[in-house]
């Protein structure tokens, strides 16, 4: 199994759309749907394009299997939208993806990760605690759909 893991580029966003959709499709039916579903691929493009995001890309034999997005403040690095598709679970793609963004941050003097997720999704968030993150603070957020979503941020400290 050879995993590769990259900063995506300008010609890599319609991949990690792609992959997106197909990993948070299991979330359109929940009561209140991921506002990933209706994101579109231009937006992605303009976020990454002004800077507000960057894109990481999992490659598993050559094959796109895995994305996420993220961004920078002064002292931390928050991120979103981690995709793995069904058929490439359980290879521990996204724990590797984000053991690569732990280390990408270290090296851009990062003290902090952080990540928001939904309180209904409890494997999502044992995924996180799996690797060291901490449930810091609850919060009720509205999302980009308008609905209201009860939610934990989580973080790790980094060094």
């Amino acid at each position: 199994m050879n995993v590769e893991i990259k900063l995506g580029k300008r010609e890599d966003i319609a991949t990690a759309y792609k992959l997106m959709l197909e990993a948070f499709e299991e979330y359109r039916y929940l009561e209140i749907p991921s506002s990933a579903l209706n994101e579109s691929e231009t937006s992605i493009e303009n976020s990454f394009m002004n800077g507000a995001e960057k894109i990481l890309l999992c490659f598993l034999n050559g094959t796109p299997v895995g994305t996420l997005r993220f961004s920078t403040k002064l002292q931390s690095l928050y991120f979103s939208r981690v995709s793995v598709p069904p058929y490439a679970r359980g290879k521990g793609l996204a724990k590797a993806m984000l053991l690569w963004l732990e280390n990408y941050a270290i090296k851009d003097g990062k003290t902090k990760i952080e990540c928001r997720v939904r309180m209904s999704l409890p494997k999502n968030i044992r995924l996180y605690e799996s690797i060291g993150y901490k449930l810091h603070k609850e919060e009720t957020v509205t999302n980009p759909n308008g609905f209201q979503v009860k939610t934990v941020i989580m973080e790790k400290l980094i060094k």
